[in-house]
């Protein structure tokens, strides 16, 4: 057989060798992952609940999930184990923020919009503006507001307009 035959199947294989050996070193990070937990730690299991670990056993978890609410889990059930400040802010909503010399940033953006102005400024400003209608208009609806050059061509008061050869158009 030639090297030209064997090269998919030697691609083939190599593949399949990353494959298996990126898939084997990460099971390896989460059963060293579910070695170290410790009592009192948070943690998730791959069905998303959120719970305490209260004790560990050779293949069993113990999870404290609510005052009195104790579970059996397998410990292949872990999904990760959390650090503290991190469990905290997922299940009790307690931000542990070192930085309180930050800058706040608002909620919403009225800060933003505030002036310096008078409350009574501003709504005699907001009275006078009339409200902008977006909407379709149809030829009954047309403004009053016509301009003059309209007004003269409907009362036939204009004068006749002029072609680029200087006569007048005939209407």
């Amino acid at each position: 057989m030639s090297l030209v035959t064997l090269l998919p199947f030697i691609v083939l294989i190599g593949a399949m060798f990353l494959m298996t050996r990126s898939a084997k070193r990460k099971q390896s990070q989460a059963a060293q992952m579910r070695n170290e937990m410790q009592p009192g730690t948070g943690v998730r299991t791959i069905g998303g609940m959120y719970a305490t670990v209260k004790e560990v056993n050779e293949e069993t978890v113990l999870l404290d999930a609510a005052p009195g609410v104790d579970l059996v889990f397998a410990k292949n059930s872990i999904g990760a184990v959390l650090s503290d400040d991190e469990y905290n802010r997922i299940v009790h909503g307690i931000e542990h923020d070192l930085k309180t010399d930050a800058a706040v940033v608002p909620d919403d953006a009225s800060s933003l919009t505030e002036t310096d102005e008078p409350a009574a400024d501003a709504s005699s400003d907001a009275s006078d503006d009339k409200p902008i209608d977006l909407g379709k208009k149809d030829a009954a609806d047309e403004p009053a507001d016509e301009p003059a050059e309209a007004k003269a061509d409907e009362a036939g008061e204009a004068e006749p307009k002029k072609t680029d050869d200087g006569e007048p158009d005939a209407k």
